[in-house]
């Protein structure tokens, strides 16, 4: 169980909140701020879990808010995916693979999305085809859990609205956290133990959700994509600093 002081505990409220707000408004971003405002109280073995965590919470609260904008043929086959990525390797990948290439994959996936010539394909799949990215999604998750910037990679498209990419983004990356439990639970963490923090950030998180859908009533599509592709640069700026600290 995680003692912290009084001025950590209001930080990680606050910066819950933020972070929660900011990817309700962006459609990303939001988890990895969260994850870094968390790294300045707790140490990385109670990080994760209670990270993963509040982002299931989080994260169902954002599509229950946005419920009418689901697309289940969309989301159904992600989550199949992603459980299936995510025991895959567990079970066999994970000990034979560092970070260093999936997050080169990663950052290569963004740039290509950002930046690519007319003429090459936009990452525009069909609904059935995010089976495989819940695959992919689901075992980097497990290897890097940097599974945010990929999943937005799949979104930067026109033919969804503004609440639409909110909403099933934010169903398929609580699908996908939520495949994390049993490793957590496997690895000996008590969620029990630590409900009370667990529970708080989700509320300030929720909060968060809600304020940032409210902001997003008043943003247009266009300034969302805009705002969007800003967070995946410097989300692909973030992990190209990680690569270079692998690399020294």
């Amino acid at each position: 169980m995680v003692d912290l002081s009084q001025g950590a505990l209001l930080w990680l409220v606050a910066a819950t909140a933020l972070a929660s707000l900011i990817s309700s408004v962006t459609g990303m971003a939001g988890g990895v701020l969260m994850f870094a405002a968390m790294s300045l109280c707790l140490p990385l073995r109670l990080l994760v879990p209670i990270h993963g965590a509040v982002q299931v919470f989080n994260n169902a609260a954002r599509s229950w808010f946005l419920r009418g904008h689901i697309r289940w043929r969309m989301c159904l086959p992600f989550a199949a995916g992603a459980a299936i990525g995510a025991a895959a390797t567990t079970v066999f990948i994970v000990r034979y693979v560092g970070e260093f290439f999936p997050l080169l994959l990663l950052v290569v996936l963004i740039l290509y999305t950002l930046f690519k010539p007319a003429r090459l394909p936009d990452l525009n799949i069909a609904d059935r085809g995010f089976f495989w990215v819940g695959l992919v999604t689901g075992g980097m998750g497990i290897l890097v859990g940097a599974i945010d910037p990929l999943l937005a990679v799949f979104f930067l498209r026109e033919d969804l609205s503004k609440e639409a990419i909110v909403c099933n983004k934010s169903l398929m990356q609580m699908f996908a956290h939520l495949t994390k439990v049993p490793a957590y639970l496997y690895l000996g963490f008590s969620f029990t133990d630590n409900a009370g923090l667990i529970i708080l950030l989700t509320v300030s998180a929720v909060i968060g959700a809600r304020l940032g859908l409210l902001l997003l009533e008043r943003v247009s599509a266009r300034h969302f994509l805009q705002l969007m592709r800003l967070a995946l640069m410097l989300a692909a700026l973030r992990i190209g600093y990680q690569l270079i600290q692998m690399g020294v």
